[in-house]
């Protein structure tokens, strides 16, 4: 049974298995289109040494009925506010793609109100902030939404074919693509904080070089990590990935 008594925001977070009392936290940001359950073997990995939180953004599951939201600084904002109450122990971020940029943003949030979060940053499959690319998926018709999807190849052509989920898949992807393609980030935005890039030497959207400037955004240590694979690496590399996320929760103190 866990010892953590903090209350955390239900709607916006999901606690999925049982940590340790004062265990430091790991927060996951998904990617464009997804849900806190895409890190539900991530939270069953980890948690034994670190209280798991994973986003989950509106307009998709039992959130399907809320409109999406459209702009990273307005889901940075309230993710801020839902996460501030959960510094009170330290708080890693684990963003993958559009979950990176906003884990980012987070962090810039914290760091303006003069607070000591997160203790780490790992940014996945996404390029740096201040990279722009003009991508404008957001504005293609559905069909060729889905078709970056199995470009990306997070999502199996077979679910695609199937109406009612195509129905349900649409409206928060492109809510998150129109977010995301949208986004500029603020100029010389620099955390404290160390930052982890990882991404797959294959992916069809995100070079290296892109990723490696990640570095000029901490004054903190940076690592780039480069794995086989595309866009959504993590699924093949999972145990390599959870191995540097378990490195670096060992070693965050439990109290601050």
């Amino acid at each position: 049974m866990s010892g953590d008594s903090t209350q955390v925001d239900t709607r916006w977070l999901r606690r999925y298995h049982p940590a340790p009392a004062a265990a430091p936290r790991l927060v996951c940001f998904p990617h464009a289109g997804g849900s806190a359950g895409y890190f539900h073997p991530v939270s069953a990995a980890v948690s034994p040494h670190a209280d798991v939180l994973c986003v989950q953004y509106p307009g998709r599951q039992d959130r399907r009925t809320e409109p999406g939201i459209t702009s990273v600084a307005e889901l940075a904002d309230r993710l801020y506010e839902v996460l501030r109450p959960c510094a009170d122990r330290p708080l890693t971020f684990f963003g993958h793609s559009m979950g990176a940029v906003l884990a980012f943003e987070v962090a810039l949030r914290f760091a303006k109100d003069g607070l000591d979060a997160p203790a780490h940053l790992f940014v996945s499959g996404r390029r740096a902030p201040s990279v722009h690319r003009d991508e404008r998926v957001h504005l293609l018709p559905d069909e060729g939404m889905l078709a970056e999807l199995v470009v990306l190849g997070g999502t199996g052509e077979q679910v695609l074919a199937d109406q009612e989920l195509r129905d349900m898949i649409l409206p928060p992807l492109r809510s998150d693509y129109t977010a995301i393609e949208t986004y500029r980030g603020e100029p010389g935005a620099v955390l404290d904080c160390p930052i982890t890039a990882l991404t797959g030497d294959a992916d069809p959207r995100v070079a290296v070089d892109d990723v490696r400037v990640w570095e000029s955004h901490t004054r903190g240590a940076f690592d780039l990590k480069v794995f086989p694979g595309g866009h959504f690496y993590l699924a093949d590399q999972a145990p390599a990935v959870l191995g540097l996320i378990k490195a670096q929760l060992a070693g965050t103190p439990a109290d601050r």
